[in-house]
């Protein structure tokens, strides 16, 4: 039995703000955003990630304080490409830190704009084998190189 991670639900206070800081700044694909007179939502998804996240004003966010999620944790195979990238779209992100020299020991972190806390991990062999395949990308609707 094959247990998935796929949805995240992150809280946060302004929808369109976040839309455009994890769109525009982070580079998520933004999968759907649904707004209706009972609930406005929006699902975006890393590349290359087979994990998303959803924010918006169902009842499971709203129980949520916004900001109040910490130590969400992404995946790259270079930590200063990555930082260097979320830098020039003006992520304030933190310095990189080494805390063991072996692949996976290196990090930096960012916060959005309601203060959730992510932590980017360097992992180099995802240059050579990312989690999910290129060449299948397009059933997780990430065909779309940003």
């Amino acid at each position: 039995m094959d247990w998935t991670l796929e949805v995240v639900i992150v809280p946060v206070s302004d929808l369109d703000r976040s839309i455009a800081f994890y769109r525009d700044q982070l580079g998520f694909a933004l999968d759907h955003d649904t707004r209706n007179e009972h609930m406005h939502i929006a699902q975006l998804t890393p590349r290359g990630s087979g994990c998303s996240i959803v924010i918006g004003s169902l009842p499971s966010q709203n129980e949520m304080a916004p900001g109040s999620l910490h130590g969400l944790q992404l995946v790259v195979a270079d930590a200063e490409a990555a930082r260097a990238e979320l830098i020039g779209r003006g992520v304030e992100a933190g310095e990189i830190t080494v805390f063991d020299e072996r692949d996976g020991g290196t990090f930096f972190g960012f916060a959005d704009p309601d203060g959730n806390t992510w932590a980017v991990q360097q992992i180099r062999a995802r240059a050579e084998k990312p989690l999910i395949p290129v060449e299948v990308r397009q059933r997780f609707g990430a065909e779309q190189e940003l």
